[in-house]
């Protein structure tokens, strides 16, 4: 069904609302793979590639191959329970089911990375969770079989520096959340929105690039900074009296397009306006309407630092260990779905202007935990963060195996607030000093 008027893409984001007690939690993470013998990236072809990790997991465990042309480029669960994909690196991606608890989602994390590691020591394959790629090049990293990619990065060069860094020399975990209402989505964007450079800092975990320290304790969200203005940031609009669904569907109308897809084929429409398409006027394809395929598809080429859909993504922090992959949903499950914890954030927030939230966010990368807004470093904000969201963790009550609600998967995150000190700050102390600044001690110390 073509899509003729702009209300149909309103109501489209609309109808991702649902009562509380539907609401679910989707966790995503990404980790580069690595030969354990030369630690060099992972090809796509071959003995010991992608390809042969993917069919692996296929025929050991029951996956559904995804096909682009003869190219398998991802894993489906029968059962429509989450997937297995790639970006363009070759990063291998868990998109995790959407889940009642985080005790749930971390259930679910542990066992993919059990599926990934069975099938990855028979191939010499292993795992590494950090934000950014600490030893490879551009020209040494893979370029995977995936059509929408070959578009992609000629576009990057042309609107920021830091593009292919982005696409193919970084790494993310990321947790998707529902909301009640349009107020409800409002809130919690807001809140997001604001929180994002705390988590950011939190979650600091990519120091190195090239085989030495890159000047920052995440450089995957210095990259952002410099990647294509025009679909990141911080949506200062999101705070202006009236912001609502038609707002944001507004603002994606006009965030260039990457492409289209016709019988599983990608056509280049780099540049053009989807406003322009929602008119019949898309000069690639002359008269023809979008269908709600199309807007989906472009919803997801947008990348500001908590996006939109018909759920809210959490996109700011940097892959790591296990047991920060689990942290994450429950930092932001806790903050957002409990009324008394998303009230107090938002207290917490709501003054903070336009240019101070931007300034914390361009300040995080290198300062993380230290950088400051309104005076206060990052790091009392965060313990004062971490105290709402594991209030909001206990009063949800859900408890685990062993008797324990989610806010015990907080404590990671409260050993660094704690601290002050970092994942991406160890692992420079380690360069500095038991590595003898040989960053492949990485990928011994550190692999999953």
């Amino acid at each position: 069904m073509p899509i003729e008027t702009k209300a149909q893409l309103i109501e489209e984001l609309a109808s991702g609302s649902k009562p509380k007690a539907e609401w679910k939690i989707g966790t995503e993470h990404e980790k580069f793979p690595f030969l354990t013998d030369t630690l060099q990236p992972v090809p796509y072809h071959g003995p010991r590639s992608i390809k042969a990790l993917l069919d692996g997991l296929k025929d050991r465990y029951g996956w559904t191959g995804v096909y682009e042309g003869e190219n398998i480029i991802a894993l489906s669960d029968p059962n429509g329970l989450g997937n297995v994909s790639l970006e363009p690196g070759g990063q291998f991606e868990l998109s995790g089911a959407p889940l009642d608890t985080v005790h749930d989602t971390c259930e679910e994390v542990h066992e993919h990375l059990t599926q990934v590691r069975e099938v990855g020591d028979r191939l010499g394959i292993g795992f590494l969770g950090l934000g950014a790629s600490p030893l490879w090049s551009l020209a040494e990293t893979p370029v995977m079989p995936k059509g929408r990619y070959g578009i992609m990065a000629p576009y990057m060069d042309k609107v920021g520096t830091k593009g292919r860094d982005m696409m193919f020399r970084t790494c993310t975990v990321q947790v998707n959340l529902d909301f009640a209402s349009e107020a409800d989505m409002v809130k919690k964007l807001r809140v997001s929105l604001a929180l994002q450079p705390v988590a950011t800092a939190l979650f600091a975990d990519s120091p190195f690039l090239d085989g030495k320290p890159n000047g920052f304790l995440s450089y995957r969200s210095e990259v952002w900074r410099d990647t294509d203005n025009a679909r990141a940031g911080m949506l200062p609009f999101a705070f202006e009296d009236g912001f609502g669904f038609e707002r944001y569907v507004d603002y994606a109308l006009d965030v260039p397009m990457y492409f289209v897809m016709r019988d599983g084929k990608y056509i280049n429409t780099s540049g053009e306006s989807f406003r322009a398409f929602l008119d019949g006027r898309l000069p690639q394809l002359p008269g023809e309407k979008p269908v709600m395929k199309d807007w989906a598809d472009h919803l997801t080429t947008i990348f500001p630092e908590v996006r939109l859909k018909k759920y809210l993504e959490q996109r700011g922090a940097d892959s790591g260990p296990w047991r920060r992959l689990c942290a994450l949903p429950a930092l932001w499950v806790g903050l957002l779905y409990e009324q008394s914890s998303l009230d107090a954030a938002w207290d917490l927030v709501k003054d903070w202007t336009a240019e101070e939230r931007q300034k914390l966010r361009d300040d995080v990368p290198r300062q993380a935990l230290h950088a400051t807004i309104r005076g206060r470093k990052v790091q009392d904000i965060a313990r004062e963060v971490l105290a709402i969201a594991r209030a909001g963790l206990e009063a949800r009550g859900r408890h685990g195996c062993k008797g324990k609600t989610e806010a015990a998967f907080l404590d990671p995150l409260d050993e660094i607030a704690q601290s002050g000190k970092t994942a991406a700050e160890n692992l420079l102390a380690l360069y500095n000093g038991d590595w003898h600044q040989d960053v492949t001690r990485v990928f011994r110390d550190f692999a999953y």
